[in-house]
């Protein structure tokens, strides 16, 4: 997926109506050059494309493109991995770890998609009462 290569060219996603997520919903992104200390929250898209320490929420979406560093959890509706995260990933519906991806920490899904590259270093949970489980423990 070309996710986070230029969009426009046929088979991207920016070309399906079901996957256009930046339409009408906010996008905030962590330019490769910026590193976060802190905790970052949402209610649309935020793409990772530099390093973060702490804790993420994003209503809709978290992309972290290939090179960006997470150091803390993230909570979402669906998250797209390429780049590093250590810490947990709570996606109450999916989870797509792309070739270049690399997390170390449990995943909570209903659906998850990992390439052939892709390294996890943690549990996958993909039972319906996981991500509700893991949210009401962690919210706040």
């Amino acid at each position: 997926m070309a996710i986070f290569s230029g969009g426009g060219r046929e088979g991207t996603p920016t070309d399906h109506p079901s996957r256009r997520r930046t339409d009408s919903i906010p996008l905030s992104i962590i330019a490769k050059d910026l590193s976060v200390l802190g905790d970052l929250e949402t209610d649309g898209v935020v793409k990772i494309e530099g390093r973060v320490r702490g804790t993420i929420r994003a209503g809709s979406q978290i992309l972290v493109a290939q090179g960006a560093v997470i150091e803390g959890d993230l909570y979402t509706k669906e998250a797209v991995i390429a780049g590093e995260v250590s810490g947990r990933i709570q996606a109450d519906d999916r989870v797509e770890l792309q070739p270049t991806a690399s997390v170390s920490g449990d995943i909570y899904t209903r659906r998850i998609a990992i390439l052939e590259g892709a390294r996890v270093t943690g549990e996958v949970k993909m039972d319906n009462s996981a991500a509700t489980e893991i949210d009401t423990h962690n919210s706040g």
